[in-house]
């Protein structure tokens, strides 16, 4: 039983599905106050979902399919190297669409490019050592919440902030219950996508 939670957990709670939640977060969750592209919030939502989880889940069950990949999971260290790659490419190329929109909120880039950051250093990190993704994209959300929380007055994001912990707690349980990662990495993917997503708006508007 516990096992069969586990692997729901891992699996709607994904690696590719954390930019979604963390927009849906910014662009839902926060007043509209925060951000000048309101009318647009519903199409930018579609489309990161579309170029973020869409589009590179298409890629990963072709690339299963072909071969290149012998699973979803990609439980290997170096059968993620090539997914990532081309993820992270996907990432880039969608964050830089973004910057060449005028109308586009320059926060909303900057979460997107800080994504992709967060998503190359994955890559490479997958050169040497296998970490957790699932706690990164975990860590990466708690992290642009609590940030957050700096730079919006009079609107309370504790249930937001809570949801997270929650969030973070339950898949990297899940992780260690699969026995898919060790406590190491999965502490250190953690880390990994906190404090990059948390210091990046934290330097720049929460202070």
């Amino acid at each position: 039983m516990y096992k069969k939670i586990s692997e729901i957990i891992s699996a709607v709670f994904q690696p590719l599905l954390m930019p979604t939640l963390i927009f849906a977060f910014l662009l839902f969750g926060l007043p509209e106050s925060e951000f000048s592209s309101g009318p647009n919030r519903a199409l930018i939502f579609f489309v990161i979902f579309a170029n973020t989880f869409v589009i590179p889940l298409a890629i990963l069950m072709v690339m299963k399919l072909t071969g290149t990949i012998t699973s979803l999971r990609m439980s290997g260290r170096k059968e993620r190297i090539m997914p990532f790659s081309v993820i992270s490419l996907l990432y880039m190329v969608t964050a830089y669409a973004f910057f060449s929109k005028d109308w586009m909120d320059y926060k909303l880039v900057y979460t997107l490019l800080v994504i992709t950051i967060c998503l190359v250093l994955l890559t490479g990190i997958s050169f040497f050592w296998k970490i957790s993704a699932h706690m990164i994209g975990a860590g990466g959300l708690l992290g642009f919440v609590l940030a957050s929380t700096q730079m919006v007055m009079g609107h309370s994001l504790l249930g937001y902030a809570m949801g997270a912990v929650l969030l973070v707690g339950l898949v990297g349980s899940s992780r260690l219950y699969l026995n898919t990662h060790t406590p190491l990495q999965v502490w250190v993917g953690f880390f990994v996508g906190f404090l990059i997503c948390f210091m990046s708006y934290f330097l720049v508007w929460g202070i």
